[in-house]
């Protein structure tokens, strides 16, 4: 058996991966099928943490702004949309079995742990994924940011960053220039320095103060999760 290259890692999951076919909401078929790339994973022996977004319920800054919301409120509703894409996630995981926990930044005890560190690592520890709902719990924040404050929380080795068709980061959008060239490699700085609408440039500078390389792949790519275990070349590596 092959040694695995990172024991603990961060998986960041957009919300709109649970669409599907859907115009907004949860889709069961690709939930289904991120469980299942989730659990093949856990069986390699890899402890996972899970952050998913909440953009197919309700996107902060763009949906307050129809609503008349101030972005505050705003970004409290997407919490709770992030809350909802969590528990969908855990019923499909422990449906294959796969012992899971939800911990939310804001208190919602009925349906989820609050978040406690320590708690967090000792799920893991145990074989257990542990999906972290409602970002960081603050307004202004997004779950890009919330994702490496987890990472570095739970001293994950890696962040790997799921996108939805596409394989990494280009020097242009691959779907509106099909002349943008895909870069298998690239450093913190090339993202914070130019900008690349491929994460957020907080969460960025937060993997880079704490060393936190990432990987941004294509979670439409048959045991894409698995590769990276495995110490394939996928994706974008950035650190």
């Amino acid at each position: 058996m092959t040694e695995l290259k990172y024991k603990r890692v961060l998986l960041k999951i957009s919300g709109e991966a649970l669409l599907g076919e859907q115009q907004f909401g949860i889709d069961y078929p690709p939930v289904k099928k991120i469980a299942e790339e989730i659990k093949k994973a856990r069986e390699l022996g890899t402890e996972i943490a899970v952050v998913v977004g909440g953009g197919n319920i309700f996107r902060g800054m763009k949906n307050s702004a129809k609503l008349g919301m101030d972005q505050a409120s705003g970004d409290y509703v997407g919490m709770l949309a992030t809350v909802m894409n969590a528990i969908a996630l855990q019923s499909a995981l422990t449906q294959m079995n796969v012992p899971c926990r939800v911990q939310s930044a804001i208190a919602i005890n009925q349906v989820a742990e609050p978040y406690i560190r320590h708690r967090a690592i000792r799920h893991l520890e145990k074989g257990r994924v542990v999906i972290f709902a409602a970002g960081t719990g603050n307004p202004f924040f997004t779950t890009d940011t919330a994702s490496a404050l987890r990472a570095s929380e739970i001293n994950a080795e890696a962040m790997l960053m799921a996108k939805n068709g596409v394989d990494g980061v280009y020097t242009d959008d691959p779907r509106t220039n099909p002349d943008a060239e895909k870069i298998e490699e690239m450093t913190y700085d090339d993202i914070i320095k130019n900008e690349l609408k491929v994460m957020d440039t907080s969460a960025c500078a937060l993997c880079k103060q704490n060393h936190i390389p990432i990987v941004v792949f294509d979670f439409d790519l048959e045991d894409g999760l698995c590769k990276i275990l495995n110490n394939e070349k996928i994706g974008t590596y950035v650190h």
